[in-house]
């Protein structure tokens, strides 16, 4: 049993997670439009599919993922690839943990949460664009560790990415050059 709390994302949590976002990942990532519209995309038949944990009144970490059919394939999505339906796979747009409290396997229990509800919904698998310049590619190893298999690397993946107009990349500034492996995960059956 964990001893943090673990909830559905709702807007009482959006300036938490604009906070922890901007810090980790860098200014501009999330702010209030693209949190709320990522809210919108986690939802479907009432049931959210994103979730946030904390310490107390501290947000530890927080896992924001698409419901299926709820979300729009991109130039970085190859679904020829994908070993399951593409209308039955979810997103996992962002796995974040607070940098105080990484390393103890937080971002997996996240991201279990999160699948079982996927599985609600009717999911197969989820995607997911892997950040690969993470610091110690913790990323690209933390989806691994939970069976995602790589289908294809993307160089510059947040170049000049329009959902991301302000976005100022933590490693390469406004001019961001890391790579996203697209990765998918399917989802056993119990």
């Amino acid at each position: 049993m964990s001893k943090y709390t673990i909830k559905h994302l709702s807007q009482d949590d959006f300036e938490n997670v604009i906070s922890l976002g901007n810090l980790v990942h860098g200014d501009g990532y999330l702010d209030l439009p693209s949190i709320e519209e990522m809210l919108g995309k986690s939802t479907k038949d009432d049931q959210n599919a994103s979730y946030v944990m904390y310490d107390g009144s501290t947000l530890v970490g927080f896992r924001i993922t698409y419901a299926p059919n709820n979300w729009n394939l991109d130039q970085w999505c190859t679904p020829e690839l994908w070993p399951v339906d593409k209308e039955q796979v979810a997103y996992f747009k962002c796995n974040t943990i607070n940098p105080d409290y990484q390393g103890q396997g937080l971002g997996g229990q996240l991201l279990r949460t999160s699948v079982a509800t996927l599985k609600e919904m009717g999911a197969k698998a989820g995607l997911s664009h892997i950040w690969m310049q993470s610091p110690g590619n913790a990323s690209f190893k933390y989806f691994t560790k939970a069976g995602g298999q790589l289908i294809k690397t993307h160089p510059r993946r947040w170049n000049n990415d329009p959902s991301l107009p302000d976005y100022v990349c933590i490693l390469c500034g406004t001019d961001c050059y890391c790579d996203a492996s697209e990765m998918i995960l399917v989802f056993a059956d119990e």
